[in-house]
């Protein structure tokens, strides 16, 4: 498997988050697993959602993304961000992608908090829906479980979701609400019966839906 050369030169990024976190497992994990429709929720700049353009496009003819994302708020662990600026680049760094990908891509960009978008794409009957599901959306205990909880529902069985940042702490706060890792065990645990856990838990944890 050879993904497509890409000019790395037209597209920007300002951190390496997914590539010191996600990349490797990616590349282990999806040639497998072959996901033809993708959730993700939390995109950001479009890192990880310009290495699934490339990685997919290598392997199947066409595929589905969808990409969750409000780029609303202005502070990460105490750094302002403007997240108009973040945006503006995940539209560039997606857009270039898509214009050389030679394959039939459905790229659908939800700019919606995530709760109203997975709601939305539950009601339009997508439940069972999707192979692959990437969380990495608002850190908060109650968004995460919340996030875990609709996207288990749109997974299809033998589908596998995807946990980032299960040990990041909020800076300055010791409530277990605050950070991801509460909701995600709480989560694996409540399910376990319905799931296998893949890999984890590290710095991410992913499972397969089993039934």
């Amino acid at each position: 498997m050879k993904m497509e050369p890409i000019d790395s030169k037209q597209l920007e990024f300002t951190n390496k988050w997914f590539d010191i976190n996600a990349k490797a497992i990616w590349e282990s994990l999806l040639p497998t697993l072959k996901p033809r429709k993708v959730l993700e929720i939390g995109s950001y700049e479009g890192a990880s959602t310009c290495f699934l353009i490339k990685l997919l496009s290598s392997y199947l003819d066409e595929f589905e993304i969808h990409s969750i994302d409000p780029w609303q708020g202005s502070k990460y662990n105490g750094r302002d961000i403007d997240m108009s600026l973040v945006e503006s680049r995940f539209r560039k760094n997606t857009s270039y992608l898509l214009t050389n990908s030679k394959k039939n891509v459905n790229f659908v960009i939800h700019k919606s908090f995530s709760i109203n978008a997975l709601s939305k794409l539950i009601a339009e009957r997508k439940s069972g829906y999707f192979d692959f599901i990437y969380i990495d959306g608002s850190h908060m205990a109650t968004d995460v479980i919340t996030d875990a909880v609709l996207s288990f529902e749109l997974l299809r069985i033998g589908g596998v979701i995807g946990f980032d940042d299960y040990l990041w702490k909020l800076q300055g706060s010791n409530s277990i609400v605050t950070n991801p890792k509460f909701a995600i065990d709480s989560f694996t645990n409540i399910f376990t019966s319905r799931i296998e856990v893949l890999r984890g838990p590290n710095h991410q944890q992913y499972i397969q839906k089993i039934n």
